[in-house]
C-alpha cells in the first residue's frame, strides 16, 4: 500500500524583520511538529514555507533603514532563514516570492482569473502626492482621524481611538514619508470577483471538520464576499500582465499564498525533478495541511481557495486548517516598536531550541490566547524536562552503568507489576499518537510527561537499589531495568516531534546511532532494545535552569514598564466633561445587573465582541467594542457587568445589539464594574 502523501505548509514570514516568539508559537512550531510525526508514521510528505516579499510595507520600510527593497528582503530572508534553522524546524525547502518562478507562477494564476471572467476594472479614488509624484498606499499616509479627529492617525486605522476606515476618508492626509498634502486622483484597479465564488465556497466549506472558531470565522467572510482590490500602484512587486497596466503590481495578499506552489515548484527544480510538485498539487490524493496564525485564516480559509476554484488547473484546495490564536509575552502582545518582546537570537544564544520548542508547545495557543512568561519557562525546563524526562533517562542508565556493566539486562520472565507498566507505557504510545493526529501539542506534551512520570513512579516503587544487594533478587532488578530501557525508547520517540535533538541523544545513549528521520512510528514502538547491547557512559540531556538566569531576564522586561509609565503619564489627556444633564434625564437610563452567558468575537473586527447576556427576565445579544483590550474572552463569561437595558437597538458589523455593556478605559487599560452578590436583571441606580 502506497504511503499516504502529505503537503504542510507553515504561513510565509513578511521579510520585514526578524520572525519572533508569536510566529513560533502560531505556525512554524505546530507545522514542524506535525510534519516530524508525519514522516514518524511514514508519509510520503513535502514541508514547504518561504519568505513573503513583495508588498507595500517591505519598500517603506526599506526607504526609511536607507535600503532597497531587494536588499531590504534579502536581509530579512537571511535572518529569519537562520532562525528557523536554530529552531530545528525541518522544511524540505524553504523558499522566496522574489524568485523568478514565483512571478511566473503568480501572473499564470492572474491570467486564469482573468480569461474565466473573475477579474473587473474599476476606477477608484486613491490618495496621489504632487510632490512624489506616486500614489501612496494606506502605510505612506498620516492625517486627522475622521472619528475622533487624532492628528496622527495612521492610513486604515487611528491608533487613538481604534477606528477603521479608507485613507481616502482622513481629514487632511499627508505623507508620511515627506509631510506633503496629498489629493484624491482617480486610477484604475483591478478587483477579484469573490462574489462570484461565494456558493461554491460555502457548499466546501460545509464539509470541513475544522476547529468551531475557524469554521465561524471563515463562514462570516463568506457570508460577505465582495470584489476586492488585487492590484496596486507600484514598482515593487509582480507586474500586472496585461498590456496598459504598467507601473501596477499584484496586491501582497493575492500573490503571497501562490508562494506555496512556487516553493514546490521550486523544491522539484533543486530535486531535478521539475514535475515532481504536480504529485502534491495537482491530485486529489495530497491531504493539504496549512498551519498559520488567526489572523491570516480569511487569506488561507477563503480567498486563496476562491483563487484556486478559478484555475484550469486543478489545484488541491486546503484539507486541515489548524489555525491557532495569539501568544503573548507576560500579559501583552509582542511589540518591537514598543520595546516589549524576547530577542529570539539571543534567546537561542542562551538557552537554546529545545527547551524553547517544548515550553511553547505545552503552553500552545490552540484554543484560545496563550502567553510567555519567564516563571513559566522556567518551571517547564525545571520541573518537567530536567526533573522528570532527563532524570528518569539519566538515573536508569547510570544504574546500569555501575550494577551490569553498562549492558541491558536479561528481561527474565516479567511480573503482573512489570507488565501492567509496559501496558501503561504502550496506552500512552497511542494517545500521543492521537495528540499529534489532531494538532494538539499540549496534549501531547502531557503525554510526554505523564510517560516520564509513570516511569520514574515505577522505577522508585520497583527499588532496584534493593534488589541489587541480594543474589536472589538481582533477576528482579534486571526486569526493572529492562523495562525501564524499553521505556526510554518508546518516550525518545513519542517526544521526538517536539524534542528532535533531545531525543536523538536519548536513542544515542540506548545504543541507536540512527537519525531520528530514519525512525517509523509502529516499527520502532513495537521493536525492543535488545539484551545485552553495550551502551555508552551516560550524559545528562539537560541542566538546571537558575534563579538568578530567570531573574536576570526578567529584569529586562521590568525595565520597560517604568519607561512605558512614564511616558504614559507625560501623554496623559483627559477626556473632557459632557455637557450638564439634568436628573430627571439620568433617571431615564435603565441600568441592570446582566450576567455574560456566552461571548465571541465578530468576524473583520478587531474591537467588537458578540455577548449574550442574561438580564433574568430575557436574554439578549450585545455588541461592545472591548474585544482589541482583552486577549483571553472567555474570561468574561459568568461575568456579572452593568448594562443599558433601554438602549434602542443598533446593527454593528451585521449583529443587532440590544443594549450597551458599560466599561471604564485609562490609557489603553480597561476593566469592567462587575458584581457578585446581586441576581441579573437588578436594578442599578
Amino acid at each position: 500500500m502506497a504511503p499516504k502523501r502529505t503537503l504542510i505548509t507553515a504561513a510565509l514570514p513578511y521579510a520585514n524583520g526578524a520572525i519572533h516568539f508569536g510566529h513560533v508559537a502560531g505556525n512554524f512550531l505546530p507545522a514542524d511538529c506535525y510534519a516530524r510525526f508525519a514522516r514518524l508514521v511514514g508519509h510520503d510528505l513535502l514541508f514547504l514555507c518561504g519568505s513573503d516579499e513583495y508588498g507595500v510595507a517591505i519598500t517603506l520600510s526599506a526607504e526609511l533603514a536607507g535600503r532597497t527593497p531587494q536588499q531590504q528582503v534579502d536581509l530579512f530572508h537571511g535572518i529569519n532563514k537562520e532562525l528557523l534553522t536554530q529552531l530545528n524546524v525541518s522544511f524540505d525547502h524553504y523558499s522566496r516570492t522574489t524568485w523568478p518562478g514565483h512571478k511566473e507562477t503568480a501572473q499564470q494564476f492572474f491570467l486564469d482569473l482573468w480569461e474565466g471572467g473573475y477579474i473587473e476594472e474599476k476606477e477608484t479614488l486613491q490618495l496621489y502626492s504632487e510632490a512624489e509624484k506616486r500614489f501612496l498606499a494606506d502605510r505612506y499616509v498620516v492625517g486627522i482621524c475622521p472619528k475622533c479627529h487624532f492628528e496622527n492617525a495612521r492610513g486604515d486605522e487611528c491608533p487613538k481611538c481604534g477606528a477603521s476606515y479608507e485613507a481616502t476618508d482622513l481629514l487632511s492626509p499627508r505623507s508620511k514619508m515627506t509631510g506633503s498634502p496629498l489629493t484624491s486622483k482617480l486610477t484604475k484597479h483591478l478587483f477579484l470577483r469573490f462574489d462570484k465564488f461565494r456558493e461554491r465556497l460555502a457548499e466546501w466549506l460545509a464539509k470541513k471538520q475544522w476547529k468551531p472558531n475557524v469554521l465561524r470565522f471563515a463562514a462570516n467572510y463568506i457570508d460577505e464576499l465582495k470584489p476586492r482590490a488585487i492590484s496596486r500602484d507600484s514598482d515593487w512587486g509582480v507586474p500586472v500582465p496585461l498590456p496598459g497596466t504598467e507601473g501596477k503590481v499584484l496586491y501582497v495578499w493575492f500573490d503571497a499564498p501562490i508562494g506555496y506552489i512556487s516553493a514546490a515548484k521550486e523544491w522539484a527544480i533543486k530535486k531535478g525533478e521539475p514535475d515532481a510538485w504536480k504529485r502534491y498539487w495537482l491530485e486529489p490524493e495530497t491531504e493539504l495541511v496549512q498551519f498559520l496564525g488567526k489572523d491570516n485564516i480569511p487569506f488561507h480559509a477563503v480567498f486563496f481557495p476562491a483563487m484556486e476554484m478559478g484555475q484550469k488547473l486543478p489545484y488541491k484546495l486546503v484539507d486541515q486548517l489548524p489555525a491557532n490564536e495569539f501568544y503573548n509575552l507576560e500579559g501583552r502582545q509582542f511589540s518591537k516598536s514598543d520595546g516589549w518582546y524576547v530577542d529570539l537570537a539571543e534567546f537561542l544564544k542562551r538557552f537554546g531550541a529545545e527547551q524553547l520548542r517544548y515550553s511553547i508547545a505545552a503552553n500552545a495557543p490552540e484554543t484560545q490566547d496563550s502567553e510567555f512568561t519567564w516563571a513559566d519557562f522556567q518551571m517547564r525546563c525545571n520541573s518537567e524536562l530536567l526533573g522528570k524526562w532527563g532524570n528518569f533517562i539519566h538515573r536508569v542508565l547510570t544504574f546500569i552503568q555501575s550494577r551490569t556493566g553498562g549492558k541491558v539486562p536479561s528481561k527474565g520472565e516479567l511480573e503482573e507489576i512489570d507488565q501492567k507498566f509496559l501496558a501503561r507505557i504502550d496506552e500512552i504510545v497511542r494517545e500521543a499518537f492521537n495528540a499529534y493526529s489532531s494538532f494538539s501539542l499540549r496534549r501531547a506534551t502531557q503525554k510526554i510527561m505523564e510517560m516520564a512520570q509513570e516511569a520514574n513512579s515505577y522505577f522508585d516503587l520497583k527499588k532496584p537499589w534493593h534488589k541489587a544487594k541480594q543474589a536472589e533478587t538481582l533477576p528482579d532488578m534486571e526486569r526493572t531495568l529492562y523495562c525501564c530501557v524499553q521505556a526510554i525508547q518508546k518516550l525518545a520517540i513519542i517526544s521526538s516531534p517536539i524534542l528532535p535533538e533531545s531525543s536523538q541523544r536519548a536513542l544515542k545513549l540506548l545504543g541507536d546511532h540512527r537519525s531520528i528521520g530514519e525512525l517509523l512510528w509502529e516499527r520502532d514502538l513495537a521493536s525492543a532494545v535488545p539484551e545485552g547491547r553495550q551502551l555508552p557512559t551516560p550524559e545528562v540531556i539537560f541542566t538546571k535552569i537558575e534563579d538568578a538566569v530567570i531573574q536576570e531576564e526578567q529584569a529586562k522586561l521590568d525595565a520597560l514598564k517604568p519607561q512605558q509609565s512614564q511616558q504614559q503619564a507625560s501623554a496623559v489627556s483627559y477626556q473632557q466633561l459632557k455637557e450638564s444633564v439634568s436628573f430627571d434625564e439620568v433617571q431615564k437610563l435603565d441600568l441592570r445587573i446582566g450576567q455574560i452567558k456566552s461571548v465571541e468575537r465578530i468576524a473583520k473586527s478587531k474591537k467588537l465582541l458578540k455577548l449574550t447576556v442574561d438580564l433574568g427576565f430575557e436574554t439578549r445579544t450585545i455588541v461592545a467594542g472591548i474585544g482589541a483590550a482583552i486577549t483571553d474572552i472567555e474570561k468574561l463569561v459568568g461575568m456579572k457587568v452593568t448594562i443599558v437595558a433601554n438602549l434602542k437597538p443598533a446593527t454593528l458589523m451585521g449583529v443587532e445589539s440590544q443594549g450597551m455593556l458599560l466599561a471604564a478605559e485609562w490609557q489603553g487599560a480597561l476593566e469592567l464594574p462587575s458584581f457578585s452578590q446581586l441576581p441579573p436583571g437588578s436594578a442599578i441606580g
